[in-house]
């Protein structure tokens, strides 16, 4: 009598042969069909030219995991083979996964900073001036590093008077991201008076200097209200905190060399512009007093009356040429001028006025011109040749009408 086995029986067996047999191995190949879950795993297919295996990279094997697995992506796994009894397929489960063509962290850097660049971030426009002289300055560093004694020295050398507040954080490690991103979101909400931002750590090797490559501390320097300078590392250190910030320094001495300018130059150039300006003002009144002397001794000014006795010369000369008929129309129409002139006084209301009569005006401004116009207590006003009278209608004088 043959000995059977169920399905699932057989399924469990290859399950534990091939954990067994394959505890840990590295394999090598492309991702394809990669996909992560909200649960946090990540499922994904490892193929080469001829074949291909489902693999599965557990939420708790992927928190160290620098960069993002994506299709198309060649890595060297770890893992150990398995099999899924439910569907009986042959199944790697990943413990850690490497980048083939080039390092974890330098593959991250590129993603995220591609990522970022997408997204417009890196932007020239986005960039705002920094101030010209700030008087407040925020500081976001290790209280142990040489980077923060580095920036006090140059900031106290430069401008002396500037308010320097220091926020404390680990610059490496697993805390450190967080802890920088949130000094910077606390010292935009806390100290809105805070003109200027200084974000950075000394030199050290890319993992040193991996917590300003994070997508959280680079998030947090874009939604500053605060204009924020990176200064991470050395000269050739480049971070995506570099790409995000208002400006990069190349270390931290730089940043506070441009964060503040120099005071003892600044003092050059306002007694270099003083001199100029005393200069310019003496000049301009040494060119106005000239002009004022050289008027002074003008003809004119010396004997005023040149200024008119040749124009009236020039017009004695002009009414000479004219033909004397013409004299004689000139002197007509000065004499009917003022004939005319003496006719229009005459009529004058004033004139009319002035031998003893008056003009009554109602409230409104309108003329009297009969006592019907008016009623027993009215007021009038009065126009004498000579100022005015206020009166009132009486009984009498409105009957006498």
């Amino acid at each position: 009598m043959r000995t059977a086995l169920t399905v699932s029986q057989l399924a469990a067996a290859v399950h534990d042969i091939l954990e067994g047999a394959f505890p840990d191995v590295w394999v090598e190949g492309e991702i394809s069909n990669c996909k992560t879950y909200p649960s946090g795993h990540t499922y994904l297919t490892l193929k080469d030219e001829a074949s291909q295996l489902r693999a599965v990279l557990f939420k708790g094997a992927a928190w160290n995991l620098r960069f993002r697995l994506e299709d198309g992506l060649k890595v060297l796994a770890r893992a150990r083979v398995s099999c899924y009894p439910p569907r009986g397929d042959l199944q790697l489960i990943l413990s850690a996964v490497e980048p083939k063509e080039k390092g974890s962290l330098q593959l991250a850097f590129e993603q995220l900073k591609a990522k970022l660049e997408a997204e417009g971030l890196f932007e020239a426009s986005r960039k705002r001036p920094l101030p010209r002289i700030p008087q407040r300055l925020g500081v976001v560093t290790s209280l142990q590093g040489a980077a923060l004694r580095d920036i006090l020295s140059v900031l106290g050398r430069r401008w002396p008077a500037l308010e320097i507040l220091i926020a404390p954080v680990s610059v490496q490690g697993e805390a450190a991201k967080d802890e920088i991103a949130s000094a910077i979101e606390r010292l935009n909400r806390q100290f809105p008076e805070l003109e200027l931002l200084l974000v950075g750590r000394g030199g050290g090797s890319l993992e040193d200097l991996w917590a300003f490559n994070e997508e959280v501390v680079a998030r947090a320097i874009a939604a500053s209200r605060i204009p924020v300078i990176s200064c991470v590392g050395h000269e050739t250190d480049t971070t995506i905190s570099d790409f995000v910030a208002d400006m990069r320094a190349p270390t931290p001495s730089a940043a506070a060399e441009l964060a503040v300018p120099d005071r003892d130059a600044v003092l050059e150039q306002i007694e270099s512009s003083a001199a100029g300006m005393e200069a310019s003002l003496r000049h301009a009144i040494e060119r106005l007093g000239q002009r004022l002397e050289a008027l002074r001794r003008h003809p004119f000014l010396q004997s005023p009356y040149r200024l008119y006795e040749e124009r009236m010369r020039r017009v004695d000369e002009l009414y000479g040429r004219l033909p004397e008929a013409m004299r004689r129309r000139l002197l007509h129409a000065d004499k009917d001028l003022a004939l005319q002139a003496q006719r229009l006084d005459a009529f004058s209301p004033l004139k009319v006025l002035g031998r003893g009569y008056a003009i009554a005006r109602k409230a409104d401004g309108s003329i009297v011109r009969s006592s019907r116009q008016v009623r027993r207590g009215e007021a009038l006003s009065l126009r004498l040749a000579e100022g005015q009278i206020l009166c009132e209608v009486s009984d009498e004088q409105v009957r006498g009408g």
